[in-house]
């Protein structure tokens, strides 16, 4: 290897050594680094504060991962192993599927608020088996529905990138209401006042606030995540009857 080339940093890309059994293994340190990130978020993660949790040293935590950017890689795609995504069985049901994929994945991304901060900023976290399992039949299901080979993949990263993109929002307000010891409906109530203050030289923001007075916020949330989903949908339906997909 030339001297100016070097490895890509990534635990996907590095051969894993052959090793006595030790006595951390990698599944614990995974799953104990998980429910760290889920207390306490991803400013609370080192090596050294995982080995304390664990009651190992932090050098033990290096015969399985080479840095922290290996170990986020490997809780990433844990995480991603809870994504249910049914199978492509069905091309008429593509829609429902797709859109039930998105919404276990918008509920995986709101019980670990940290993993939207991590994604796409580490590694090569789309190489783990979980994702690519993910990716895989998330594509069966639009390649069965008449999507083609390209096409499909653009058509699952625009669900993909909806679903972070509000799942993003989501997870840092409900982060901000754990911190803060307020519900949602008492956080809003509170807020009220300086909001519907701040709109009155508004008159479209104006409307739109009178119209959610008094809504549950939680299911607005849901009503406003669904709402844009469907609207993803609705526009590859209609390139899939351009296309000559099924109906």
């Amino acid at each position: 290897m030339p001297a100016d080339k070097q490895p890509i940093p990534s635990v996907w890309m590095r051969p894993q050594r052959q090793q006595p059994q030790p006595a951390l293994s990698r599944a614990q340190i995974v799953s104990e680094a998980i429910q760290l990130l889920d207390a306490e978020g991803i400013e609370a993660l080192s090596m050294r504060r995982l080995g304390t949790r664990l009651g190992a040293a932090a050098t033990s935590l290096y015969r399985h991962v080479a840095n922290k950017d290996e170990l986020i890689e490997l809780v990433v795609d844990e995480v991603y192993g809870e994504v249910r995504v049914p199978p492509a069985d069905d091309p008429a049901g593509w829609r429902q599927a797709v859109g039930d994929c998105a919404r276990s994945m918008r509920s995986t991304i709101l019980r670990h608020p940290w993993l939207t901060a991590v994604l796409g900023q580490v590694g090569l976290v789309y190489l783990g088996p979980n994702m690519m399992r993910t990716s895989d039949r998330l594509l069966a299901i639009v390649r069965s529905a008449g999507f083609g080979a390209g096409e499909a993949d653009q058509a699952i990263s625009a669900v993909v990138a909806y679903v972070i993109g509000m799942s993003t929002s989501e997870a840092a307000f409900l982060s901000l209401l754990s911190r803060s010891g307020y519900s949602e409906q008492e956080w809003v109530e509170k807020l009220w006042p300086a909001a519907e203050a701040a709109v009155q030289e508004h008159p479209q923001l104006r409307e739109e606030y009178a119209a959610q007075r008094g809504k549950d916020q939680q299911q607005a949330r849901e009503e406003n995540f669904v709402y844009g989903l469907e609207r993803i949908l609705d526009g590859l339906e209609s390139r899939l009857r351009a296309v000559g997909g099924p109906d």
